[in-house]
Order: structure tokens, then C-alpha cells, then sequence
């Protein structure tokens, strides 16, 4: 506890660089595509890494510009789809969609399915009907070695039956109330090794193969921390559009899909509380299919997922069992939702230094207390204008917390709990 303590208090200050708007709204929605009919296309492209790098990079885009890790896919059960899909990448490539009953046409028979020839002289065209609901993952099925590591990979969500974006009562991952959530996020995880990148971009694509793999790069959603912190989007990564911030109200239940697109293990870890894990490659984690819901669900606070594997996970958080009142209540004042009663109303059990003896930090709100936006020094900014109350997520391999071994960065983010009075936007 007492390292990621100081952990925390290392990365303070750069966070705060990167956190400078106000959150008077927050977002938790995943993005991506909705529909039926996609058409996607492989391109080249750069990225730009949380040290200030730039990377050559290979992805699959449904506009102008490849996009690192392609686009989310967001789709119904039993509602049939067609990709099509064109090739500008100077070699032959295609998609692979793990857990779906797919029909390829057109292109050239590869491996593992039809390919894409370079130079957008042909198209493939795949079409199939996702079966059951949960979080999934597609990428090249061509060379993969190279081409996934390139970035060719992507998310794919499919909604249940029953499930409607304007009625949070329907909001599951699968047809039980034991996937019931109130913000969902995507942790999309994956790994480059740069001198790969480097050698395709001049064409050597055998020295690349033939690399002694070393990556020195981590990822959430294509971005390295700090740079997971800012919102999707964002206009300092145009080819990088999803972010990895947290976002929560205290009692809400918060659905983590967890893709590891990459060869290693991520060991993600939460502070806060324990998650339940309570599906694994989109299957629920039941004793009795479709009857018993997810009552062989797993509590931890860290968990790696398979390469190429998929996990969902609730995280739930109310401040409970903390011995003092998160909320900043006095005893007669109405408690907030889902806070511990044993707690409402009790002091903070520290006596807290008058101004003059603090040393404010940029995401301080001027009160240990969560909804509480106390008084700052003069001149001080404030950050925390929101009064939030911050976790730090990241990998527990620390190796993976720095970009190409600057730290902080890598595969690392923040949970933040807000006050009930800040809106989440879906």
C-alpha cells in the first residue's frame, strides 16, 4: 500500500497537466459504430505515444485515417451483419472475428480466411449474426505475428435482446440481472516493440519477423498514460480516439470489458474495492446455462486475461467500511445513496492542519471529503474542481507503467469517483 502511496503522489502532478478542463460533465459510454453494415479498411498511419514518440502503425478505420485499435464495434444478438472491407496496406491482409460463424466472399483465400489484396484492388465482404451477447475481439488473420503487433485489432460488443440505450433498466452485458450496470468502459490492452514498426516502415518486414521481441510500450485503448486520461477524441490524437478514464458515482455498478489483444499478460489491478468477474470469452460464468446467473462469478482486485481472451467484471463502490463519512455529513444531514450507515456523520479521524501547514496538490478539492469543494489557498487553480475522489488502475507487471522506460505512463489510468451532483453523460 505504502508504494503505490507514493506512486500516486509521483504522478500527481502530471496528471494535473492533463486533467486542466473542469469535469461539470463527465462521459462514460463506450464509442464506436452502431449497426449492421460497416465498411472498414486497413491504412497506414502514425501514433503518438505518451513520451512524446511517434510510431508507424498499420489499423482499421471506417473514415479517412486509420485509427489505433480499430473501431469498436457495437452490435445486437441475433441481428445479422456485413462487413465489408478494403485493403490500403502495402500487403495482403484480412479479419478474423473469434466467436462468430462467419462467411467470407470475395478477395483471395488465405489461411485462416478470405485476404484483402494491397492497394484497395479488391474487396472482402464478411457477414455472420453474433449468437449470444458479451465482449469480443477481431483482428488480422493474416501474418498475425506482425500485423496484430502493427495494430490490426479491434473491440466488438454485442448488446442482448431486450437491451435499449434509453432505458438504463435494460442496461446488461448478458440476459441477467447479474450483469446489470450504470456505466460500462472498455480496457482494451496491447503492447508494441517500436523497432518493429520502424523496420515495416522502411519495408523490411523479414528483419521484423525475425526481431527478438521486447516491448517497451504499453496500451489502453491505443494511448499510454497520461494520455488515457483524456477524453475520447481527443483532438491531440486524431488517429487515438478512445480514452481509458473511469468514472463513476458512488453505489453505481460499473461494467469493465477487459480485452487482452496483445502476447503477454496484463496483470490489471483496481484500487477501491474488488471487482467480480462475471464473464470470460463472452460466456457468463454460470453453474446452470441461462437459469442461475453468474454465481460462479470471481471477487479479485487483479486479473490477467488470456492473450486474445475477453473478460467482464462489475465494480461496485460506496466508500463502505471506511470508519468516517466519505460524504462529509454532519449527523443530522440525509445520507447519500448507498453509503454505509455506520459511517454517516462521523469526523474525518485525522485533525487536519490549518492552511498555512499544507502543501496543496493540483487534484486536491481543499477537503478529505468526497461532494465537499472546500476552500483553497489564493491563487490556487483547483483542479478537482468536481471534488472527485481518485484511484489510480494500472498494471501490477510495473515494468508495463512506463513509456519505453519513462516514468509514468504505460498501462496505466484513474478510477474517479464523483459526487451524485456531477452529471455522466451516456
Amino acid at each position: 500500500m505504502k508504494t503505490d502511496i507514493f506512486k500516486i503522489m509521483a504522478i500527481a502532478s502530471t496528471f494535473a497537466m492533463m486533467l486542466f478542463a473542469p469535469w461539470l460533465v463527465a462521459d462514460a459510454k463506450i464509442n464506436g459504430l452502431m449497426g449492421t453494415s460497416f465498411n472498414l479498411t486497413a491504412r497506414t498511419g502514425t501514433i503518438y505515444t505518451g513520451e512524446g514518440n511517434i510510431i508507424h502503425v498499420w489499423g482499421y478505420t471506417a473514415g479517412p485515417k486509420m485509427q489505433y485499435p480499430g473501431p469498436t464495434l457495437i452490435l445486437m444478438q441475433g441481428m445479422p451483419v456485413t462487413i465489408n472491407f478494403t485493403n490500403n496496406l502495402p500487403v495482403a491482409t484480412s479479419i478474423v472475428f473469434p466467436g462468430m460463424d462467419v462467411t467470407a466472399t470475395g478477395g483471395t483465400t488465405g489461411l485462416l480466411t478470405n485476404e484483402a489484396a494491397p492497394g484497395g484492388v479488391d474487396e472482402v465482404t464478411y457477414t455472420f449474426t453474433p449468437t449470444r451477447p458479451g465482449t469480443f475481439i477481431y483482428y488480422s488473420g493474416t501474418d498475425m505475428d506482425l500485423q496484430v503487433e502493427m495494430g490490426l485489432v479491434g473491440a466488438i460488443i454485442v448488446r442482448p435482446m431486450g437491451f435499449d440505450h434509453m432505458m438504463p433498466e435494460t442496461w446488461r452485458a448478458y440476459g441477467h440481472d447479474d450483469s446489470l450496470y450504470d456505466h460500462e468502459y472498455l480496457i482494451l490492452e496491447t503492447e508494441m516493440d517500436h523497432r518493429i514498426h520502424s523496420l515495416v516502415k522502411q519495408g523490411k518486414y523479414n528483419e521484423a519477423r525475425a526481431i527478438d521481441y521486447f516491448p517497451v510500450y504499453w496500451f489502453i485503448n491505443g494511448r499510454n498514460a497520461p494520455d488515457t486520461m483524456l477524453n475520447d477524441f481527443h483532438p491531440l490524437f486524431p488517429t487515438q480516439p478512445y480514452g481509458g478514464m473511469v468514472m463513476m458515482h458512488p453505489g453505481d455498478n460499473v461494467l469493465l470489458r477487459i480485452i487482452n489483444a496483445g502476447r503477454d499478460l496484463h496483470p490489471f489491478h483496481t484500487h477501491g474495492n474488488n471487482f467480480e468477474i462475471i464473464a470470460r470469452d463472452a460466456i457468463l460464468l454460470e453453474s446452470v446455462p441461462g437459469v442461475s446467473g453468474a454465481d460462479l462469478k470471481v471477487s479479485d482486485f487483479t486479473t490477467s486475461v488470456s492473450p486474445g481472451g475477453t473478460e467482464d467484471a462489475i465494480f461496485h463502490w460506496t466508500g463502505h467500511g471506511l470508519g468516517w463519512d466519505m460524504y462529509g455529513h454532519s449527523p443530522e444531514d440525509p445520507p447519500e445513496m448507498g453509503e454505509d450507515p455506520n459511517d454517516h456523520g462521523k469526523p474525518f479521524p485525522v485533525i487536519i492542519p490549518e492552511q498555512q501547514d499544507l502543501t496543496f496538490g493540483d487534484m486536491y478539492s481543499g477537503s478529505p471529503f468526497l461532494g465537499v469543494a472546500g476552500d483553497l489557498p489564493p491563487g490556487h487553480p483547483g483542479l478537482n474542481e468536481a471534488a472527485g475522489f481518485f484511484y489510480m488502475w494500472h498494471s501490477h507487471n510495473e515494468k508495463e507503467m512506463v513509456n519505453n522506460d519513462i516514468f509514468p505512463g504505460g498501462l496505466m489510468t484513474m478510477l474517479v469517483v464523483l459526487p451524485h451532483s456531477v452529471p455522466i453523460e451516456h
